[in-house]
């Protein structure tokens, strides 16, 4: 895990790349590419990297007003680096940000509630969640 880097710089933030790697999930793969690219203007985003080969490998973006609410967004990893605990790296950084640590978090998943319930995160129907502080 030392090996990861997690950062809201989006100067190094590679989109094309993003844009790629969201066309292969079942919740973007049709989402036009300018859509998302303004998207990433928009937010906040996390990128996920490889430190020695300096890879792309995730992203998160997250959406807030910065005082009441944020609102989780295109959480991924790459396929190659599942099972590694990435992704629960990349939730608890965020999670724990100063920005958002005391917001009301929201997010809509089909499959990985059991990922977000880890840090707080419940479920108010089928595919929304909330994290209350």
């Amino acid at each position: 895990m030392e090996s990861i880097i997690i950062s809201d710089d989006k100067s190094i933030f590679p989109v094309e790349d993003a844009i790629n790697l969201l066309h292969t999930t079942y919740w973007a793969a049709n989402r036009d590419s300018e859509v998302i690219k303004k998207s990433i203007e928009n937010s906040t985003v996390f990128g996920v990297y490889e430190k020695e080969k300096h890879t792309f490998i995730g992203m998160a973006r997250v959406v807030t007003d910065f005082s009441t609410t944020f609102y989780l967004a295109d959480v991924i990893i790459d396929e190659k680096y599942r099972g590694k605990g990435i992704g629960k790296k990349l939730i608890s950084t965020i999670v724990s940000d100063k920005r958002f640590s005391s917001l009301l978090g929201l997010l809509v998943t089909k499959d990985a509630h059991g990922l977000y319930e880890h840090f707080g995160f419940v479920k108010d129907c089928e595919r929304a969640m909330t994290r209350r502080v």
